[in-house]
């Protein structure tokens, strides 16, 4: 009985979708835009992490060494650095490093290039640059190298300066940026489900207005409430895999497209190859979201002609 009251409202559903076409390409039309909505968001918020990832991998602490630090004593400094729970990664640069980049970089200046030509010695020292796990956790690390914490030992003579005080301004900023644009993400969120709820909502429920005589008569001659209610849900469901099949379709060109304009602008990141890593999560949340929007929206539109 069961199984076939379930063939019954299934069919009745499958009908009522083609019976009533323009119906359904409205329904299927305003939850694609929907939908599009929301995988540009969730494309969006890909990109936008992604550069915070970059902007954090760029941000980094220098531990300046004295000239005659020894290796053993940068060595020890630097394993001390790697057993701390803030710190992500900790790279060295050698004092023939730090004299080779110095050249490098002022390669046009021939004045200060000859005047360290004339040094008997190299003048810099090793350095430390030391990469944390977030941005704000750089003064604590600060903290934990200053002198007097302990965290040096017998190496904190080797050390000439560490350079988080003089970043300190751009990366507290920084740390208000990702802070500030986290929670506009937050309420911009919130807003993009609340208006997409509203849209879903109000297209269905013109939708089954259509049916408002029909459901009537069904009631007149005893349908049940679940006979009334499972065309509509099922009509529901094909509206969200139509839309989330279609929405699918047209961004994965679009994303080829966004690509080559976009992939030396965010610094290598490949939107469309994102996008295909992701395609099956992504389907699976557009499918989810259409299917709860269209089906929530359905009960409650048919609630009104039910009188319950």
């Amino acid at each position: 009985m069961r199984a076939s009251l379930t063939k019954r409202i299934v069919t009745a559903g499958f009908r009522g979708f083609y019976r009533n076409k323009t119906v359904s390409l409205s329904s299927i039309f305003i939850l694609t835009i929907t939908l599009s909505i929301i995988t540009a968001f969730y494309l969006f918020h890909a990109v936008f992490t992604y550069t915070l990832d970059q902007i954090r991998e760029k941000v980094d602490v220098r531990v300046y060494f004295t000239v005659d630090a020894t290796d053993e004593q940068v060595s020890d400094v630097k394993s001390k650095l790697l057993g701390l729970s803030q710190v992500k990664s900790v790279t060295y640069t050698s004092a023939t490093q730090a004299l080779a980049d110095f050249k490098v970089k002022h390669a046009g200046d021939q004045l200060t290039l000859q005047a360290l030509d004339e040094l008997a010695a190299n003048p810099f020292g090793a350095s430390l640059s030391v990469v944390a796990k977030d941005t704000s956790q750089y003064e604590s690390i600060a903290n934990q190298l200053a002198t007097g914490s302990g965290l040096l030992g017998d190496a904190a003579g080797a050390v000439d300066k560490i350079n988080y005080y003089q970043l300190k301004d751009s990366i507290d900023k920084l740390n208000n940026i990702i802070g500030w644009t986290n929670t506009v993400g937050f309420w911009l969120s919130i807003l993009f489900i609340l208006m997409s709820c509203m849209i879903v909502y109000n297209t269905i429920r013109l939708a089954i207005f259509v049916y408002r005589d029909e459901i009537a008569v069904m009631k007149l001659v005893g349908a049940s409430n679940m006979f009334i209610r499972g065309p509509f849900v099922v009509e529901s469901v094909l509206y969200a895999l139509i839309a989330t099949a279609i929405t699918l379709a047209l961004f994965y060109p679009g994303t080829i497209w966004v690509t080559k304009k976009t992939v030396i602008f965010f610094e290598g990141m490949n939107i469309n190859q994102y996008f295909v890593d992701h395609f099956f999560e992504l389907g699976g949340m557009l499918l989810l979201a259409g299917i709860v929007l269209t089906v929530i929206s359905s009960l409650l539109a048919v609630r009104k002609y039910l009188k319950i």
